[in-house]
């Protein structure tokens, strides 16, 4: 069975009609768990169930994305009970995903995995409720945006560094935080691209904004040509994509210190769309090499 074959195994728990016909669900952490999956295959009291192990994390992230996505508030009067409906499946879905983990690690006698991701579960919902509550109160800086991004994407996988042993213990948890800082920093560089004025874009204006520019992002969320303006004015863009290939090269330094070559040559191309993604150096960091 390859890393491959767990996404495989994940999509056959997934895939149901009723969900496919009536809502829709997030990405799958495919990244992660292949960091994952190729990381327990180099522990010799894990690499046994690492199959497993990388399925049932990949189901628990899914339950947990797939919750975040409902929302809040009543349905308006044109789409009620389809969005109803949808909203509800979202919430069945995310509780059944969820739920098999416990199933699939007690039938393979995994009791401490099962703790350790309850644990991981109940710290990721107290970190969510912090960036929320921060967020309500326009508490939140651009870099604290991306720090608990990170930490939220890497908070299950990180509990996983119990089955690890020696240097892969102390460099898994800066390596699964290195990467899911740029799987955040590439998420907004699109979304900005997207959909500008929300996520990374916003709290960078809202720190470094005049309090003109500050008060007219807020009053006006739903202006594109304004909010467009006001990401070309900070270059969002731009700087979005200077941090991601920062933290790119940072993460391909990183996954070079480990012993196996044959790991290294696996993580490879887990890194490369990071760094294509953030684009040539600043114009101000080539005349520093020059």
């Amino acid at each position: 069975m390859t890393r491959y074959r767990v996404e495989q195994l994940a999509h056959k728990y997934m895939n149901h009609d009723m969900i496919s016909l009536h809502t829709e669900l997030p990405g799958f952490p495919s990244g992660r768990v292949r960091l994952l999956h190729a990381v327990l295959s180099q522990q010799p009291s894990a690499a046994s169930h690492r199959e497993l192990l990388a399925l049932v994390a990949s189901l628990v992230q899914m339950g947990l994305d797939t919750h975040d996505m409902v929302e809040n508030g009543p349905a308006d009067a044109k789409n009620g009970m389809p969005a109803m409906r949808s909203r509800q499946l979202k919430v069945l879905a995310g509780d059944y995903f969820s739920s098999r983990f416990y199933h699939l690690l007690s039938q393979a006698g995994q009791i401490e995995a099962v703790r350790l991701l309850s644990e991981a579960i109940c710290d990721l919902n107290r970190i969510k409720m912090n960036v929320y509550s921060k967020m309500k109160q326009l508490k939140l800086g651009a870099e604290e945006y991306v720090h608990y991004g990170a930490e939220i994407k890497s908070g299950l996988f990180l509990s996983f560094t119990g089955f690890m042993h020696g240097l892969y213990e102390r460099l898994w948890p800066e390596l699964v935080e290195r990467y899911c800082r740029c799987e955040v920093l590439l998420q907004e560089l699109r979304e900005t691209e997207a959909a500008p004025g929300r996520g990374w874009g916003f709290w960078h204006v809202m720190q470094e904004g005049t309090e003109e520019d500050q008060r007219a992002l807020r009053e006006n969320r739903d202006d594109s040509s304004l909010i467009r303006h006001l990401m070309d004015k900070y270059g969002v863009a731009e700087k979005l994509g200077g941090l991601l290939r920062q933290s790119a090269v940072q993460l391909r330094e990183l996954v070079g210190r480990f012993p196996s070559d044959k790991l290294v040559r696996e993580l490879q191309p887990l890194i490369e769309p990071f760094l294509s993604a953030g684009g040539p150096k600043p114009a101000a960091a080539l005349k520093e090499l020059g």
